[in-house]
């Protein structure tokens, strides 16, 4: 059985999310603007790579795995309920959708911050709409699969490395 040390595991980590914000940006150069919900998706996703890249820099060995793997998980979670959020929204019935709202720019000029995040967080009109799927899924939605499967792997990460002593 191949084993990984800690270290190659939160680079694995560190490389999907890089690849997610990646893929983000050439959808973004291909002419799909993110909405504000879209934003603090990938805001998420590069706050979980940061936290495999201390991994990856720093090696902890005991409690310290965990700490990082704790972190890692819950950082993908919160990605996972933003992106979850967005898809119930695009699910909504036409009438149900909220009315879009000013842009973050605007936003951030007008209110303080925690008043933009909760704005934003409840999302509106801009973020309910579907403007590519891909196997009937919608972007947010790949994205919440991506938030998912990281978070499993990050919670997983003590684990998979118990065996290896580096």
């Amino acid at each position: 059985m191949t084993t990984f040390s800690f270290r190659q595991l939160c680079a694995a980590g560190l490389g999907v999310c890089a690849f997610g914000i990646a893929f983000a940006l050439y959808l973004q150069s291909r002419g799909y603007e993110p909405c504000p919900m879209c934003i603090f998706q990938r805001v998420a996703m590069i706050a979980t790579g940061l936290v495999f890249a201390l991994g990856l820099l720093i090696g902890p060995r005991g409690v310290g795995r965990y700490l990082i793997a704790g972190l890692a998980t819950i950082t993908a979670a919160i990605g996972a309920g933003i992106s979850g959020r967005q898809v119930w929204l695009q699910h909504l019935p036409e009438d149900q959708v909220p009315a879009c709202g000013p842009t973050l720019d605007y936003l951030m000029d007008m209110f303080p911050l925690a008043d933009v995040v909760k704005m934003i967080l409840q999302g509106d009109g801009s973020c309910a709409r579907i403007d590519a799927q891909w196997l009937g899924i919608t972007l947010p939605g790949w994205t919440l699969i991506a938030f998912i499967g990281i978070g499993l792997f990050a919670a997983a990460l003590p684990y998979l490395a118990h065996r290896v002593a580096r």
